[in-house]
């Protein structure tokens, strides 16, 4: 007979003291290692994220046993079932969900979401709207500026 252990989690409120403490060494990890510290924010989204790999990768699996047992007993159709199960199941698994969006990580440590279109951040200025050309000649006149 296994003996079961059992977790109790008491919510204990912090003094005014401890939390002004607690405050203040978040801040002094803020400003001392920025990337550890916006990493160590929890992600709601990983859990999610995490089952959709797995329903994915159990979708791969029963494609390609799908696939396999379609060529053992010769039946072409199976195979092809088996061929689009894998397919949508590798795309269901890295397909962006629904609230994830990719960005890119500054020099700080945080990170800048990139907007619908995926091509414009947001927080671009006015300086940096334009074509592709434009912002590369303006890219180009800043440095001949500055001497490079």
């Amino acid at each position: 007979m296994a003996a079961t252990a059992r977790h109790w989690e008491v919510n204990v409120p912090l003094s005014e003291h401890e939390q002004r403490l607690l405050d203040q060494m978040e801040q002094a990890l803020k400003v001392e290692d920025p990337k550890f510290a916006s990493h160590m924010v929890a992600h709601p989204g990983r859990s999610k994220l995490r089952r959709r790999i797995a329903i994915g990768v159990v979708g791969v699996l029963a494609g390609l046993a799908l696939v396999l047992v379609g060529v053992t007993i010769t039946q072409i159709w199976l195979g092809v079932v088996g061929f689009a199960v894998m397919v949508a199941a590798g795309a269901y698994a890295f397909a962006p969900g629904k609230g994830r969006e990719f960005g890119t990580v500054q020099d700080d440590g945080s990170i800048v979401a990139a907007s619908g279109s995926g091509r414009r951040h947001r927080g671009t200025t006015a300086a940096q709207s334009g074509s592709f050309m434009e912002r590369l000649e303006q890219r180009w006149d800043k440095r001949r500026e500055q001497g490079w």
